[in-house]
């Protein structure tokens, strides 16, 4: 199964994608209108061909950068689990693909395009009809559509445009798609906070069109350009903070998916707020925190032990009524038709439902900051121990946990996760760019937050500090 969105690159890296594997004879399903294919609906694809089978699993790829801005290209493979590959998979394809490039494509077996497209082994695929048809198993669209909630969405250019306006004729839903453009220069976005381009449902600053529509819609909401990133606008508050949306997703579903078992767990990051335990205790759920990526919520969403997988990045997927597995990859339709569903079964919008639960578990205050690291100081804040935390305290707070590993599964969660009854901090070097991140959160007030941010900022520093002398001595 292969999809591509809407970046410019998308279309070249498909038609170089398909030469090759029609040239080796792989089955390929492309889709049946020569349109676009958002990220989920590849994963639902997969998972639907490959239910019930042991042998002959279908995988798939997705040629995407997300996000990001329109010069970008990128290439995601799906395993047969639907889901993103784990890390040693990417690595080894990875490495064999720089390894041809290096090598000048000799030995890769290749065919022109048209003879390609009209293989024995390219098959046209009905991508959005399998999709669509079978979203009653995942939303109550039926309490949507009664319900007569005003909807408005911004698929902000990307390869979801034509799935909403079916998703709307289909289940008669009252829903307006406010921007119906598809243009590889993205030149009708509202800029970034650094004055790039980036189609992130989960920016004000991208988002800035979509909340000035706010009260024409009793609920609005938007995907990115790959559709697996959501982003929820409401009446009464804007745009939600990705983790307030997750705290209200899980809250709803966790009290109202009747069918789903007592057993079934709750999945989040490390670095997604801690107003999620505080919701999923109160649910009496148990709580399963893993490392960031998404990779790691796949196994628990195929054997439906994990309801529901979130990230604070707009991330997130959930089980279909029945309690089986919906998608394995992050999922920006669903999330967004869910707030549809919450504002019409309960008369509140999310911001609303959010405003409950601050009131119920108190405030957060979250941030997350980027500062500049070399490859080296990358590597050793990915190895940071406990010891390196030499207080007791984290802004006049005792700390409770030092961690390296996450909770929920003892995976290494590449850096350090600091925590107290009222706050925490977590620092990670970035995969992509010569960064580390502090992901830091309070449930006092802003004071609190930054001095966590300020006591964060020197525990790693002094880390960096120690990592630099060390290596200076070995370098002399």
């Amino acid at each position: 199964y292969i999809g591509i969105d809407t970046h410019a690159l998308s279309e070249p890296a498909f038609a170089s994608a398909l030469e090759v594997l029609a040239a080796n004879g792989v089955d390929v399903m492309v889709d049946a209108n020569n349109g676009y294919t958002p990220t989920p609906v590849i994963s639902h694809a997969i998972l639907t061909y490959n239910r019930g089978r042991k042998r002959g699993l279908a995988d798939g790829i997705v040629i995407t950068p997300s996000h990001n801005p329109p010069r970008f290209g990128g290439f995601k493979y799906d395993p047969p689990s639907g889901g993103p590959a784990d890390t040693h998979v990417t690595e080894w394809i990875e490495q064999q693909a720089n390894a041809f490039i290096a090598d000048g494509l000799r030995g890769v077996a290749r065919v022109p395009f048209e003879r390609a497209r009209s293989a024995s082994t390219v098959h046209p695929y009905q991508y959005l009809d399998s999709y669509v048809s079978d979203l009653p198993s995942v939303i109550d669209l039926q309490a949507i559509r009664e319900s007569k909630v005003r909807i408005g969405v911004d698929p902000l250019g990307g390869a979801s445009v034509v799935y909403w306006d079916a998703i709307g004729d289909r289940y008669g839903l009252n829903m307006e798609v406010v921007n119906h453009v598809i243009d590889p220069t993205f030149r009708f976005m509202t800029v970034d906070w650094d004055g790039q381009i980036r189609m992130d449902p989960s920016s004000v600053y991208a988002m800035a069109r979509m909340v000035g529509l706010k009260e024409r819609f009793d609920v609005a909401f938007a995907s990115d350009t790959d559709a697996d990133r959501h982003g929820i606008v409401s009446r009464s508050h804007g745009l939600l903070d990705p983790n307030h949306y997750l705290s209200v997703a899980i809250s709803y579903l966790f009290a109202n998916r009747q069918q789903w078992s007592h057993s079934v767990a709750v999945g989040k990051t490390v670095v997604s707020s801690s107003m999620i335990d505080r919701v999923v205790k109160k649910l009496g759920r148990r709580l399963v925190e893993v490392p960031v990526g998404f990779k790691w919520f796949v196994e628990g969403l195929i054997d439906g032990s994990l309801g529901f997988g979130g990230e604070e990045s707009s991330g997130a997927t959930f089980l279909r009524r029945d309690g089986t597995v919906w998608t394995t990859d992050k999922d920006g339709l669903v999330p967004n038709l869910l707030a549809a569903e919450i504002t019409a079964r309960t008369g509140k919008d999310p911001g609303e439902h959010y405003q409950q639960l601050t009131a119920e578990f108190g405030t957060p205050y979250y941030t997350r900051i980027d500062a500049p690291a070399t490859p080296e100081q990358k590597t050793r804040l990915e190895k940071l121990s406990p010891e390196v935390v030499a207080t007791a305290k984290l802004a006049g707070e005792p700390i409770t946990s030092k961690l390296t590993a996450a909770p929920g599964n003892g995976a290494p969660i590449g850096g350090l996760k600091v925590v107290t009854a009222n706050g925490w901090f977590a620092a990670r070097p970035s995969g992509t760019e010569n960064i580390y991140k502090i992901y830091a959160e309070s449930f006092k007030d802003q004071d609190h937050l930054k001095a966590i941010v300020s006591e964060a900022q020197e525990i790693v520093n002094h880390a960096l500090e120690s990592f630099d002398s060390a290596h200076q001595r070995e370098a002399g």
